[in-house]
């Protein structure tokens, strides 16, 4: 497997919103976390159809969402990867949004089985 050209194609499928595209990428088993939540790891989503909801809101609540100036990392050995981007967006009430970022992803078998996310804090 190529994670480097996973994590590209993965990155244009979230820049597409094309959230059938995006679950394509992922094992049934997989995990998302992403960065806000009430616990020390954020919010955490186990399952296919539990992180395509989560992710669903990614969209909803940044319609416009764009994952740009992406960097990718490899660690094959591991089978994981990481991407940096800067995420822009605006909220449906206006609010633009700029903010960098990463996820750590894992894989196993060419799937993803843990997305864990990291943004910035803007004040």
């Amino acid at each position: 497997m190529d994670i480097r050209s996973t994590l590209t194609a993965l990155g244009e499928a979230f820049n597409a919103h094309d959230l059938d595209r995006i679950m394509t990428f992922f094992a049934d088993d997989c995990v998302l976390e992403m960065p806000r939540g009430k616990e020390p790891w954020g919010a955490r989503f186990e399952g296919r159809e539990s992180v395509r909801a989560a992710l669903a809101t990614r969209f909803e609540g940044l319609p416009d969402v764009h994952y740009g100036n992406a960097e990718h990392f490899v660690d094959a050995a591991a089978d994981a990867g990481m991407s940096k981007w800067t995420l822009t967006g605006t909220t449906p009430d206006g609010e633009r949004k700029e903010v960098r970022g990463c996820d750590f992803y894992t894989f196993r078998n060419g799937k993803v089985i843990r997305k864990d996310s990291y943004w910035k804090i803007v004040e």
